[in-house]
């Protein structure tokens, strides 16, 4: 590895700071902006309406943690029950809210 005081000869021929004075005009005027879209799976979006965790949602769907990280992480696909159950949370959050309330004895935080 070189020392850091010595560049390669394409290295030494570049002006970095007016590299950099350009990046960042580049960065002020809106240019290079990267942008994504991240797609948040049915199963994610229906958990956080409910506001339950993890935990909870998998013990309401009788699923293990695990099993709930691979639908949301889009490792794996809920079944036909539990995805009418995931349904169900979405349109009625309340309900899973009161189900697991129910069910546990404790309300969601």
């Amino acid at each position: 590895m070189r020392p850091p005081h010595q560049t390669s000869g394409r290295d030494a021929k570049r002006n970095l700071s007016a590299e950099l004075l350009q990046s960042v005009r580049e960065m002020t005027a809106g240019k290079g902006k990267v942008t994504a879209r991240v797609e948040v799976p049915a199963v994610t979006h229906a958990r956080m309406k409910s506001g339950l965790s993890q935990a909870q949602f998998a013990e309401l769907l009788g699923v293990s943690v695990r099993t709930l990280q691979d639908w949301e992480q889009g490792r794996r696909q809920p079944s036909g029950a539990a995805r009418t159950l995931i349904s169900i949370a979405e349109l009625k959050p309340r309900v899973l809210q009161q189900v697991f309330k129910d069910l546990v004895g404790t309300p969601i935080a």
